[in-house]
């Protein structure tokens, strides 16, 4: 019974994937404060290679409203800057010369609706691979040889209780988020 064991055991780790890219896609989805989450995938061309900005500097919040970015190699500032206006996230970079500052407006009403439709979004996905890992974990329990049916039922109410667990799992993270963009 190790294929079963195995096979259940592949279908929670996809699931738990899902979560967890769940969880990452949210940090993202800025909630009306400033956090360092909000710039990390932005990458800078530095040096010919595009590089994320966390190498190429300290970001940190001083206030709920503001990220200040500053580069460890003064030259890459233009660089950053120019990153952070492409990279499409609605900020207006100000620079000093030692540093960049960004100022993260408050969200407006309809801002607030986008957010909640894009979150929206990120949860449907992340269910659709909850839903896919069951797929793809009832498959190979069909291509099992000499296993009982008994056994096979046992292992597929498993599964969907899996599938059932993480679902709601992914609809109370919805829920949270929505809480969090809302509230003003």
């Amino acid at each position: 019974m190790e294929e079963l064991d195995l096979i259940l055991e592949s279908v929670k780790q996809d699931m738990d994937a899902a979560i967890k890219h769940l969880e990452h896609a949210f940090q993202k989805i800025r909630a009306g404060r400033a956090s360092t989450n909000m710039v990390q995938d932005v990458m800078v061309e530095y040096y010919g290679s595009p590089t994320p900005i966390s190498q190429v500097a300290n970001i940190s919040v001083p206030d709920a409203m503001t990220i200040s970015i500053q580069p460890w190699d003064k030259t890459a500032i233009n660089a950053i800057e120019k990153a952070i206006i492409n990279s499409n996230l609605g900020f207006a970079p100000s620079n000093n010369g030692d540093n960049i500052i960004l100022n993260v407006p408050p969200l407006t009403e309809e801002r607030r609706r986008d957010l909640a439709k894009q979150a929206k979004v990120e949860t449907e996905q992340s269910k659709i691979t909850v839903r896919n890992a069951r797929q793809d974990g009832l498959k190979e329990l069909k291509k099992l040889d000499g296993v009982s049916e008994d056994v096979i039922k046992g292992v597929e109410e498993d599964i969907q209780a899996l599938t059932d667990k993480y679902v709601k799992a992914c609809d109370d993270h919805l829920k949270t988020k929505e809480a969090e963009i809302m509230k003003v």
